[in-house]
């Protein structure tokens, strides 16, 4: 349960330090540095199509991104969303900020109007939060890295039959090396 003092709002450049703490915290001393590079990278790339943080007493706790990718689809190439990262500070793991993050990404993706997000991702994590396995949908895995289980997806209201096809990637998740779970 999200206690009542957390919000989820769009970050602001004034957040851009708190947002790499808690990525590179959240995702732990290996893998932190990296990811907090790929934020920045989607950044300077132009393909950030959302930013959220979710924030307590003034202090951001947790973030995530939506970021412009690509199905190719057979009448035509399709933009669509990648959540990645959803990060949340150690001290706030298991305590709904996550899944509050979640669901605001997914309002604001309605809101964007993207027919279909993507993310790579635990199962049993996402699963009860409404996202479902992307391949039975139609859709093919950007990696062979990206385990077919670990592949997902919420389907929005923008989404029609012919929306089916592979994932592709933008770049920047292809240079910082952050494609398939380690």
């Amino acid at each position: 349960e999200v206690p009542g003092s957390v919000s989820v709002r769009a970050a602001t450049d004034q957040d851009g330090a708190s947002i790499l703490r808690v990525v590179t915290d959240a995702f732990g001393p290996e893998e932190g540095p990296q990811v907090a590079g790929l934020v920045g990278a989607l950044e300077d790339a132009g393909d950030v199509r959302a930013s959220l943080v979710a924030v307590v007493d003034g202090g951001v706790v947790g973030h995530v991104q939506l970021n412009r990718s690509w199905v190719d689809a057979p009448r035509e190439v399709l933009e669509v969303l990648v959540l990645s990262p959803l990060s949340v500070a150690p001290a706030w793991q298991g305590r709904g900020v996550g899944t509050a993050l979640l669901a605001a990404a997914v309002t604001e993706a309605r809101r964007l109007g993207a027919p279909v997000v993507f993310l790579e991702g635990d199962p049993a994590f996402y699963g009860p939060r409404g996202w479902v396995p992307a391949g039975p949908l139609g859709f093919t895995r950007p990696s062979v890295r990206i385990p077919e289980a670990a592949f997902q997806a919420v389907v929005l209201d923008a989404r029609e039959e012919w929306m089916t096809g592979a994932l592709v990637y933008c770049d920047p998740f292809w240079r910082c090396d952050c494609v398939g779970l380690r």
